[in-house]
């Protein structure tokens, strides 16, 4: 039997659940997978059969009469823990209790009374306080599934106004109930398999109902499947038995046929008043809610994915909202996605990225992450997989290929200046495209995966945007800007806006597309290009030409890209699904260089989306005509959507603007637009932003970017021929310098 990447994390999303540590071999996997899917099944049935249901939330969240209709519903007993539990065996009311001890020896008591809990297949409302406590709760989980109803604060307050509930446990004088609500926030967040987010004015037969359809859905672990954009719907009945779900195409990246891992189901979709409860919340908030409705809890637990998400999004962001929108002019608005660490969009995936990463991984492999960069996402990357523990850098490696010439100098920089062990930088004599394609190439190669299994313990990954964990996370900021712009009152919840996006391998703009499908309104999708504008050209006319093409550097370097890997993507869904189309399109534009979509598709495509494309002069003029009238400085890649957003946007509703990088990144450009520096290019990186800071402009200076420049020295690295056997060669060097075992 030949292993494949595939068959190993395939079987490994079950055997990691089991909790045991197994060291690499491949021969056992397909009996690990037969166990793995009858341990599936049997913990579903004992799910239906065993386990408790506990109702978890604040005073006045509903939960005995939610408790009551779930209960009913399921035809399973109700225990309610004030009446059936803790009375009973005080012998008083709760509130009397409350009195005899006071509040400082409440909750121990409580504990007391819930230690000997050991109720079956029951629906359990739990009190406000028990999750105070973490020992009664972790004592609770294990015998079943916490639902937190998230209920709106407001709601709360005024059911507990009617109850005349005026103080709670935990309450000290002086302090508010509002106050006393949000600091008990932080414990229910720590401690529930389940959110039930509730929409404002809610009843208890709604909240019960969402809890229903949440309990299914946790149940129902096997209907969230992803299958390849290349599959084929008719055959997909026989390799049901072999769907992949979201630990596997985490970890597998590309699927084997080539193709791109998408939702078999689609996304799922928020009702507005789910929408509407994110308004206020922070970004890391909004980012944990979406998230947990995209990944199943079978593979990151809710509180697992929370804090992921708390680390990710935290005090390595410069700005505290994370993602900003600021009004640029007229109907304009930016949304500033350059405040993390590496003063690229690609943070805001890439922070995140790697945790899931290390969480998905099967404990018996190694695992080298192949990069193709045309300068962003390599920084965001080795960045990102730094952040990780020491346990687990020791089993993850990071292989970054870049443009030896196609890329800024201070995006170079970035890269081969950093110094952790695990990863490794290469340039390239060529350009992303030719980078690109020879990860692919390497994913399809049975010698090479072979190689690295066999000799190494090692298998292929990747953290580009064909990595479905890459593309996820960009959903998050879309829906994050449109939830600002709602906030702010420049729109109310259901008015369209639309974005522009500058947009290379399409990844941005599909995590876009990929948000309308939850609920957002967005309009109309503006994808700019710069010169090679191989993708504005493609959605214009339907058709897609490579064959004449020639990739020129531009001032934008992150968009020089001819082949965008997600237009796979966007076809598939543009094609409903039409799996046989998108093989049969990407293998002529792999043969011929070009191919034609279907009119069908090509008007469906039409209707959506627009695209335009901006000269170097265009966007050289357009950065100094922002700067000059805002005192505001757009990045290159920024300015070409502004560029193209002037000439095909009619106004009628908000654009939002991705602004996709910090104009530090790209400092000769900008010196250059603003007419700083005759010859920039001969000034040192660091001289380059001082000149920038002369002008004292929004926005300011990215200080991470500037530390990395000022403690960084010119580091060598390898740089390769554009020759396929010499990238692999490089990729076996380093699976052997890292995994090979004495």
């Amino acid at each position: 039997m030949f292993v494949t990447m595939a068959s190993i994390s395939s079987s490994c999303r079950f055997v990691s659940r089991l909790g045991v540590k197994w060291r690499f071999f491949p021969l056992p996997l397909l009996g690990w997978k037969t166990l793995a899917t009858s341990v599936r099944l049997e913990s579903q049935c004992s799910f239906a059969t065993e386990k408790n249901i506990f109702l978890m939330g604040p005073p006045g969240a509903g939960k005995t009469t939610v408790g009551r209709i779930v209960a009913q519903r399921l035809g399973r007993p109700l225990i309610d823990v004030d009446d059936d539990i803790l009375e009973r065996q005080w012998n008083m009311p709760v509130a009397e209790k409350l009195s005899a001890v006071g509040p400082e020896h409440f909750l121990e008591e409580e504990a007391k009374a819930l230690s000997g809990f050991s109720a079956h297949g029951c629906v359990v409302s739990l009190t406000g306080s028990n999750p105070l406590c973490s020992g009664t709760m972790q004592h609770l989980r294990r015998t079943g599934t916490v639902l937190y109803l998230d209920v709106d604060e407001e709601d709360i307050l005024l059911r507990l106004s009617r109850m005349k509930v005026s103080r709670i446990v935990g309450q000290e004088p002086g302090v508010s109930m509002r106050d006393v609500l949000r600091y008990r926030r932080q414990f229910y967040n720590q401690c529930f398999d389940i959110r039930v987010l509730c929409a404002s004015g809610d009843t208890e037969e709604e909240v019960a109902e969402k809890a229903l359809l949440a309990l299914h859905r946790h149940r129902d672990s096997e209907s969230e499947t992803f299958v390849s954009t290349r599959s084929d719907k008719v055959a997909q009945e026989d390799v049901a038995r072999d769907e992949k779900h979201f630990s596997d195409v985490v970890v597998e990246g590309l699927a084997p046929d080539s193709g791109l891992y998408v939702p078999k189901e689609g996304f799922p979709k928020l009702q507005p008043g789910q929408w509407l409860r994110m308004v206020h919340m922070s970004y890391p908030q909004r980012a944990a809610i979406i998230l947990e409705n995209c990944i199943h809890p079978v593979d990151v637990p809710a509180t697992e994915l929370q804090r992921m998400v708390s680390k990710a999004y935290g005090e390595n962001f410069a700005c505290a909202v994370v993602a900003p929108v600021r009004h640029l002019a007229h109907n304009q608005y930016v949304q500033e996605l350059f405040h993390g660490p590496t003063a690229s969009f690609k943070d805001l995936a890439l922070q995140l990225v790697p945790r899931l990463f290390a969480y998905c991984l099967p404990q018996m492999c190694n695992y080298l992450v192949l990069v193709a960069t045309s300068g962003d996402t390599g920084s965001a990357v080795l960045d990102g997989f730094a952040s990780l523990p020491d346990g687990d850098r020791q089993r993850i490696g990071v292989l970054v290929f870049f443009p030896e010439n196609g890329v800024s100098e201070i995006q170079k920089l970035q890269m081969t200046s950093f110094k952790e062990g695990n990863t490794r930088t290469v340039g390239v004599t060529a350009n992303f495209d030719f980078c690109q394609k020879a990860i692919k190439q390497m994913f399809s190669d049975p010698s090479l995966a072979g190689c690295l299994a066999v000799e190494y313990g090692t298998v292929l990954s990747t953290a580009n945007s064909i990595n479905w964990a890459r593309l996820l996370p960009q959903v998050v900021y879309h829906a994050s800007a449109y939830l600002d712009l709602v906030r702010d009152g420049v729109i109310g919840f259901g008015d369209p806006i639309d974005v522009c996006i500058p947009t290379g391998n399409f990844g941005n703009m599909m995590s876009a597309i990929y948000v309308k499908q939850m609920g957002i309104p967005i309009r109309k999708f503006i994808c700019a290009s710069n010169h090679n504008c191989a993708v504005a050209d493609f959605i214009a006319t339907g058709h897609y030409e490579l064959q004449d093409r020639v990739l020129t550097p531009s001032i934008s370097p992150a968009i020089d890209i001819l082949k965008s890997s997600n237009l796979e993507r966007f076809i598939y869904h543009a094609s409903g699904g039409n799996g046989r189309l998108v093989k049969d399109v990407f293998s002529s534009l792999d043969a011929r260089g070009s191919f034609v979509l279907p009119q069908d598709v090509f008007h469906k495509i039409q209707a959506d989306v627009l695209a335009g494309w901006c000269s170097e002069e265009e966007c050289l003029a357009a950065i100094r005509d922002v700067h000059t009238r805002t005192g505001y400085i757009l990045d290159p890649h920024t300015a070409v959507a502004k560029v193209v957003a002037d000439h095909l946007q009619d106004r009628t509703c908000p654009v939002v603007i991705a602004s996709t990088a910090h104009h530090d990144k790209f400092a000769p450009a900008i010196l250059r637009a603003l007419q700083l520096a005759e010859s920039p290019e001969q000034l040192l990186p660091l001289e380059q932003l001082d000149r920038l800071r002369s002008c004292g402009s929004q926005p300011v200076m990215h200080e991470a970017l500037q530390r990395c420049l000022s403690n960084s020295k010119t580091q060598p690295h390898a740089v390769c021929q554009a020759d396929f056997s010499l990238l692999a060669e490089q990729v076996e060097t380093m699976a052997q310098d890292l995994f090979l075992k004495v």
